[in-house]
């Protein structure tokens, strides 16, 4: 029976193993398939594209920063999603404040109103914020995609932001209004910086979102002046050619802020997303 148990334990085991490595190899494959193939001439990304380089072809990336002018689609890019973020966390946590903390009629209503925004594609956004951007003023320019991408975030920072609000104890909001705190000193004093963890994780996601987003940039914004770094990527295809190589060392470049951004945050995300999940 014990020997039963034992094999039964680590057949069990290898199984687990074998389908997180199987997993990982999944999402690992095609980033380092990109990574390779960045460092690979044309003609070699054409005639063996699974095999390693005769060369590294290092040349690739500064070509692709001269040839869709990265360096100023890159700092594009910054300023977006950096506004979108400052300006995205405001709103969210002001609301998330007034939602979590604050007893009012209507207040559940509100915040499902809210939240369901989640539950909305963005694609069907395109025709009103179309609209509204034109008629306003507005097209082509950086400070519309801020305005644009913060605004299509916040149902998902709320839910964030708001979950995280909740979990903090009473006692010490309590303990605020005796020592004479009033509304935004319990705010900016007492819930905001314990909402820490919560903050990072939706600002998180908020910057990938505003980095990587491509459909809403390429509807609203025209010109080079207020274009972002994904639409640079479409200068390596043209009618009658596409520079495989470019395009793939300028999506490596792309990328970088995001993975560096998770890699030192991704404590803080973690933490975030299992806030309240555990009570006790």
């Amino acid at each position: 029976m014990r020997r039963t148990k034992g094999f039964t334990a680590v057949a069990t085991s290898i199984l687990k193993w074998a389908v997180l490595v199987f997993f990982l190899l999944v999402a690992l494959l095609p980033l380092c398939w990109l990574v390779l193939n960045s460092l690979k001439t044309n003609l070699e990304l054409q005639t063996s594209p699974f095999a390693f380089p005769a060369r590294p072809a290092f040349e690739n990336y500064a070509n692709a920063m001269a040839m869709a002018n990265l360096p100023r689609l890159f700092l594009n890019s910054i300023i977006v999603a950096v506004g979108t973020v400052f300006l995205n966390l405001l709103v969210s946590s002001m609301a998330g404040f007034v939602l979590a903390r604050e007893e009012w009629r209507g207040r559940d209503a509100v915040r499902t109103a809210l939240e369901a925004g989640v539950l909305v594609p963005i694609i069907a956004f395109m025709v009103p914020y179309f609209t509204l951007v034109t008629k306003l003023g507005l097209y082509d320019k950086l400070y519309t995609l801020i305005l644009v991408y913060a605004a299509i975030n916040i149902p998902v920072s709320i839910f964030l932001i708001t979950s995280f609000m909740r979990a903090i104890p009473k006692e010490l909001e309590e303990a605020a209004i005796i020592d004479g705190c009033g509304f935004f000193q319990r705010y900016a004093r007492v819930i905001l910086p314990l909402s820490r963890s919560g903050l990072v994780t939706a600002g998180t996601f908020c910057f990938i979102y505003a980095w990587n987003e491509f459909v809403m940039a390429m509807l609203l914004t025209s010109s080079l002046s207020s274009r972002t770094i994904q639409l640079g990527i479409r200068f390596f295809t043209s009618q009658f050619i596409t520079d495989y190589a470019g395009m793939f060392a300028a999506i490596v470049i792309s990328m970088a802020p995001s993975v560096i951004g998770y890699v030192f945050l991704h404590n803080k995300i973690i933490a975030g997303l299992t806030a309240g999940a555990v009570k006790g």
